[in-house]
């Protein structure tokens, strides 16, 4: 069904004049920003996830290959960058593609404590820190609730004492909602980090309004489904509509109704082609959909 009236979320506006990133390394129009709830600080909307693309090992090649992503993401107004123990030799290669191309001054470092034992925590953190090769991680998060109870404390400990900036936590595949959303509502957290795209919304009936209620920002995880959506919506036609919204390619037409719900900060597609990267930042310009037009997104792909 196509929706009667098109407009641009007025948010979208104030969160591009937020602030923007360096332009001395963009080129063309950045993406739009959107501010963390706790602080008021402004992030790109769309940033690089790095889980399977980014574990190439010592590949010479392959590692060139993904610091070329990076050097790519941030000529295009990119700035966010997740990862976690879990993934493999991802956090050396950011290392690697970090030490290549130049970190930019305002590079947002989000990366994931991943241990059963609390008291290999910070161990492990300062592991990806030297790894990763930067002064301090902004966000740091708990991965899929492992030990979250301990080391929340430890985070919440290291926050105050300026090792790190953020604290979160995450899950893939929205595993464990229901103690997910507990934690949410009972315990100070700056982020949280969910699944979510047009085909798997399970957490806007309920975690993303307590986010809002919370003042949590957003991380959207898997957008993608590691690329099964959109092998699954390929040869499929883009409804006539889409390019009203700036939607050229179905990535961009399912991170543009990710980023465009007011409760989602940032999304983190995970990519191993420059063409792709600057696809997805391209994304996060406007015009972005209203909320009949996510409507009608989301029946339209349901459809298909």
């Amino acid at each position: 069904m196509q929706p009667n009236r098109r407009r641009v979320l007025q948010g979208f506006a104030a969160m591009a004049a937020a602030g923007l990133p360096d332009r001395s390394r963009a080129q063309g129009a950045a993406p739009a920003r959107k501010p963390i709830p706790s602080t008021g600080e402004a992030i790109p909307i769309v940033g690089l996830g790095t889980w399977i693309t980014f574990n190439v090992g010592d590949d010479s090649v392959l590692r060139a290959e993904c610091a070329d992503v990076m050097d790519a993401f941030f000529e295009a107004g990119g700035r966010v960058i997740d990862s976690s123990p879990m993934y493999g030799s991802s956090q050396d290669v950011i290392g690697y593609g970090l030490e290549r191309t130049g970190a930019p001054e305002d590079l947002f470092a989000a990366d994931k404590v991943w241990t059963s034992s609390p008291d290999e925590g910070r161990a492990q953190m300062e592991r990806s820190r030297k790894l990763w090769g930067i002064e301090r991680f902004d966000l740091m998060q708990v991965h899929n609730l492992v030990a979250w109870q301990a080391h929340l404390e430890t985070l919440s400990e290291m926050k105050a004492a300026g090792d790190i900036r953020y604290v979160g936590i995450t899950t893939s595949e929205n595993r464990r909602l229901e103690l997910f959303e507990e934690i949410m509502a009972s315990l100070p957290l700056d982020f949280v980090q969910v699944t979510y795209n047009v085909a798997d919304r399970a957490v806007e009936n309920r975690i993303l309004p307590l986010a809002r209620e919370r003042g949590i920002a957003v991380m959207v995880n898997r957008p993608f489904r590691q690329g099964a959506l959109i092998r699954r919506l390929e040869g499929e036609p883009l409804p006539p509509w889409a390019g009203e919204i700036g939607a050229d390619t179905w990535a961009q037409f399912i991170l543009k109704f990710i980023v465009s719900h007011p409760d989602v900060t940032v999304a983190i597609p995970a990519t191993t082609r420059v063409d792709h990267v600057r696809e997805n930042v391209a994304a996060g310009q406007g015009p972005f959909p209203d909320e009949a037009m996510r409507r009608a997104m989301a029946a339209y792909v349901g459809d298909l």
